[in-house]
């Protein structure tokens, strides 16, 4: 029989094995757990549906068009932003060999020549920064494809929400682990959903208000992502802030751009980095450092989409790991940062 701390490593081996053929199948585990959190996030409309008597048509189609609406209007903004904002690029290409010059002659003072700080900012034009906004636009054309895959999935898994649901309540009581912990997973997802939609929320409105009476240009897109970058824990204010800082300075000057920097601080950090972790980490049942070191996992494992989906994953990772089986249910306190009931 394996000691105890054998038995962890094999545990380590396995799950690390585990996470390596996420990263391999990354563009099907991604959308397929995508698109079930979103049907998990219009769960509670399916119920409401299903208590009120409407036939399984109407409980399966509403909320698949609610889902499928919200991603056409999201990706729909995302899209036109990002196509404005290519357009805006090249009227700063004065603005940006200026700001080249001033660099260049304040480095000049450290002893750093002209031709050794034009060496360094060679490959920064204008033009590169169009190049990553129309390489942005054309990797969202590009998800047509994913698109499709989870547009499938909802509907598969829309269709068999009724069913899974009656099917998990008979077997509550010759399966009570198990049951118990996909159903605490998906109050949880539900909680952190509606916590993170919140605060983006009301992040995207302040950022952008902001934005506008700084006069920097394209508030309601920094809003926007803003609001995207919101469900990218603990980092997610800094990923949005560097576009129109960065703007601003272009635009405005040093001035404007430390005043997005002082704003985005003052609102995003507070909100983000101290309100909304205690409230996150609380409703997806993960404390803040398992938060962060899931943020870091998921995103090594699925990209982009797993720093957005990073919460969630863990919390189903607990939910079938520890919460669905009594001897591992002592661990749950610790992941979760708090005293289990």
């Amino acid at each position: 029989m394996l000691s105890r701390g054998l038995r962890i490593l094999v545990g380590l081996a396995a799950a690390l094995i585990v996470l390596a053929g996420v990263q391999a199948l990354s563009d099907i585990v991604g959308p397929a757990f995508l698109a079930l959190t979103l049907v998990i996030a219009v769960g509670p409309l399916m119920t409401r549906l299903s208590r009120r008597g409407a036939p399984t048509w109407v409980v399966v189609a509403v909320p698949l068009a609610v889902v499928l609406l919200v991603l056409a209007a999201l990706g729909l903004a995302v899209v036109v932003s990002v196509a404005r904002f290519t357009a805006l690029i090249p009227q700063y290409a004065a603005q940006f060999q200026h700001l080249l010059t001033e660099v260049q002659a304040y480095l000049a003072t450290f002893g750093i020549t002209q031709a050794q700080a034009t060496k360094l900012f060679s490959g920064i034009e204008p033009g590169e920064l169009v190049q990553a906004a129309a390489g942005l636009l054309s990797g969202l054309l590009g998800t047509a494809s994913a698109t499709v895959v989870i547009v499938l999935l909802l509907y598969g898994m829309c269709m068999d929400a009724p069913f899974l649901t009656e099917q998990l309540r008979g077997l509550a009581s010759s399966r009570r682990d198990i049951v118990e912990a996909l159903t605490t997973f998906t109050r949880q997802t539900c909680k952190y959903l509606l916590v993170s939609t919140l605060f983006g929320l009301i992040v995207a409105v302040l950022d952008a208000g902001a934005l506008w009476i700084l006069g920097v240009p394209l508030p309601l897109l920094w809003g926007l992502l803003a609001f995207i970058t919101n469900f990218i824990p603990n980092i997610g204010f800094i990923i949005g802030l560097v576009p129109p800082a960065l703007l601003a300075l272009l635009d405005s000057g040093v001035g404007t751009m430390l005043w997005v920097i002082v704003v985005y601080c003052v609102l995003n950090f507070i909100i983000q980095s101290v309100i909304q972790p205690k409230f996150v980490g609380e409703s997806a049942g993960l404390s803040v450092t398992i938060t962060i070191l899931s943020l870091l996992v998921w995103t090594w494992a699925l990209g982009a989409l797993g720093a957005i989906l990073a919460v969630p994953l863990s919390s189903f990772v607990r939910a079938i790991l520890l919460d669905s089986d009594p001897a591992t249910r002592w661990a749950t306190p610790l992941v979760a940062g708090k005293s289990s009931d």
